[in-house]
């Protein structure tokens, strides 16, 4: 518990709730794991937000030591615009473990969600004792006023981190699914969202971490 509350807090103090942890899967078999080649997928027909998002997260990655390669650099620009077969995408892996590539992180977005919250609470107890004439004129005001409510988007994303080791099975190692709500600007998101992955990442013991990096004092928030 103590451990999955500092998760929470951690991405919290980062994000500054731009950013979410919703939940997050570790293989049971892996306890810790060591990468040495890492190939970077960002999946996403936005370009520039590719590029930094790959760029960051293989900084992260070669800062520690380890080899990163962005797929915007690795793989042909038609590659992620088209779809690809199941054959296509086994010799994909084929030529990473030639090439030594033994891990592949891939983000992608899975979902979008747009929600509306009221600024006042309807709920509440005295609602219990509001006449019908009462009820529908408050709430018409929330209804039609758009000062009354917040209207906003929630980005539903998911990030997995892939063996694809030449001795061992081609498995699935992590995979944690984070929410990014209403991004106002697109770098400073991707920079919280590589950070927020990262974190989980070194909490989970599959990453070594940075430390040559300032990082959050976790004592100060135990």
């Amino acid at each position: 518990m103590k451990h999955l509350c500092l998760l929470v807090l951690s991405s919290l103090l980062i994000s500054c709730f731009s950013t979410e942890l919703v939940e997050n899967w570790k293989n049971p078999d892996i306890e810790t794991y060591s990468p040495n080649k890492v190939l970077i997928v960002g999946l996403t027909p936005n370009i520039e937000a590719r590029k930094q998002f790959e760029k960051q997260l293989r900084d992260e990655y070669t800062s520690r030591g380890i080899e990163a390669i962005m797929s915007i650099d690795y793989l042909a620009p038609s590659f992620t615009s088209k779809k690809k077969t199941e054959q296509e995408l086994k010799a994909l892996e084929d030529s990473l473990v030639y090439n030594e590539f033994d891990t592949v992180i891939l983000s992608k977005v899975i979902g979008v969600e747009d929600k509306i919250v009221y600024k006042e609470n309807f709920n509440n107890e005295e609602s219990t004792y509001i006449k019908f004439k009462e009820d529908y004129l408050r709430y018409q005001d929330a209804y039609y006023n758009p000062e009354y409510y917040n209207e906003y988007t929630v980005y539903h994303t998911e990030t997995s981190l892939y063996c694809i080791c030449p001795t061992k099975d081609r498995e699935l190692i992590w995979k944690g699914f984070i929410d990014i709500t209403d991004p106002s600007s697109i770098s400073e998101t991707i920079n919280d969202y590589v950070k927020l992955v990262v974190i989980v990442l070194e909490e989970e013991q599959l990453i070594y971490p940075n430390i040559l990096e300032n990082r959050p004092n976790e004592d100060a928030i135990n």
